[in-house]
């Protein structure tokens, strides 16, 4: 059906995804400060495990009292602890949680404005949240880096550390899908100046 005079430009979409502690964050923040509508999935995962969500009350019958605090929140820490070391019990959280998760990026991004969205997916490689995307692009550095700030960021030990890494998909196939590539492995200064060009090719490609 062709568009009428009236109907809304595509929204012009760019999934962001990387590696964890790649510093996804960092770089979506960026990309705000320079008039990006973010949509993130990791703010979204946060959410709908709030006391009171339908999310919340699955994860606790399927697996327990053992990953609750005491006042009824989510123990992320026992939770990670769990899936990180167990991938039948990733899988079932993935099963409870991606849908949902899902569901809420798309509402999301129907109402969100900005030059363009930034939808900021760690999995991307492998969702369904990639057929959403225009384009794709990947927040890289090297594994020693990550390690690092696992450790620092989270105090875990660099056994979890490692572990959490080889549950995610690798840098290899993350790389295989970007189309573009943010370096964050070094000076915040330069990972500004990439972002900066990729803003500005980014509004251009929504512009056409």
């Amino acid at each position: 059906m062709p568009e009428t005079r009236d109907a809304p430009r595509p929204r012009f979409r760019v999934g962001l995804t990387g590696g964890i502690a790649s510093g996804k964050t960092t770089v979506s923040s960026l990309f705000a400060d320079l008039g990006a509508a973010i949509i993130d999935t990791d703010v979204i995962a946060r959410e709908v495990v709030e006391p009171g969500r339908p999310a919340l009350a699955a994860i606790r019958n399927e697996f327990g009292e053992a990953v609750m605090a005491e006042d009824g929140t989510l123990d992320r820490a026992a939770m990670r602890r769990v899936i990180f070391t167990d991938a039948d019990a990733r899988r079932r959280l993935e099963a409870i949680l991606h849908p949902v998760i899902r569901d809420e990026t798309i509402r999301q991004a129907a109402a969100a404005d900005g030059p363009y969205q930034l939808i900021v997916v760690p999995l991307l490689a492998g969702s369904p949240l990639a057929a959403l995307m225009d384009r794709i692009l990947v927040v890289d550095c090297d594994e020693a880096t990550q390690i690092r700030r696992l450790m620092d960021r989270d105090a875990e030990s660099e056994g979890q550390a490692r572990r959490m890494l080889a549950a995610q998909v690798s840098r290899e196939d993350r790389l295989a899908i970007a189309d573009d590539v943010v370096d964050n492995g070094g000076d915040l200064d330069e990972t500004r100046a990439r972002v900066e060009a990729l803003h500005r090719k980014y509004v251009d490609l929504a512009a056409r």
